[in-house]
């Protein structure tokens, strides 16, 4: 069967129901970023006792990574500006500046690094392999070069996407056991500012259009 919403066409097994605790704004933030976490988070393997860290901890992936990455057991180091320590450290993880050090700061925080989830680039593949994260445990969704490089793995939105996820996801927000961290709002009218505001970076979680 295929529903049709306007000139939107969509397949029925694509779809779930939104449960009425979930906010429109959250519910249209969750799906890419939603499907890329999890798979990440699954990519690497995570089982009680682990350490991973997350890089970009902060963003609208990697918020989402942080917080599945400790339903699963694992301690967790973010890694992000210092103004967005509180909000990790309120979510349980623990934070870690980026930038130089960075290597010897998380040694300090957690001493071994069991796996690492790699949601902003750069050469934080890199960095995990200073730190002796087997590549089998490392995800990146950006550094899609690593993965013959290094052997390193890229599993993220096309691994995970999936009408069962999404309502996982769902249901753990309606419950209190998840938060998709709303950045900002834009009418669609103003898609140039939104843009412009995501551009400067050092967002925390999503900015949403409003139809």
């Amino acid at each position: 069967m295929v529903l049709t919403f306007e000139d939107r066409v969509v397949d029925e097994h694509n779809l779930t129901a939104k449960p009425a605790g979930v906010p429109w704004k959250v519910a249209g933030a969750l799906n890419v970023v939603g499907a890329t976490a999890f798979a990440a988070v699954r990519a690497v393997a995570l089982t009680e006792g682990d350490t991973v860290v997350v890089s970009g901890a902060a963003g609208g992936v990697g918020s989402l990574a942080v917080q599945l990455a400790r339903r699963a057991g694992a301690t967790v180091l973010g890694l992000a500006s210092p103004a967005k320590h509180a909000w990790l450290a309120g979510h349980g993880e623990i934070p870690v500046a980026y930038g130089d050090g960075v290597a010897d700061r998380i040694r300090q925080a957690a001493g071994k690094v069991d796996a690492f989830i790699d949601t902003f680039g750069a050469d934080y593949v890199q960095l995990a392999l200073e730190l002796g994260v087997e590549p089998s445990r490392i995800d990146t969704i950006v550094r899609f070069d690593a993965v013959a490089e290094h052997g390193v793995k890229a599993e993220g939105n096309a691994a995970g996407a999936g009408a069962g996820t999404l309502a996982e996801l769902a249901r753990l927000i309606a419950d209190g056991q998840l938060e998709v961290p709303i950045a900002a709002t834009y009418p669609l009218s103003q898609v140039r500012e939104a843009y412009r505001r995501l551009a400067s970076g050092h967002i925390r979680g999503k900015i949403v259009l409003i139809p």
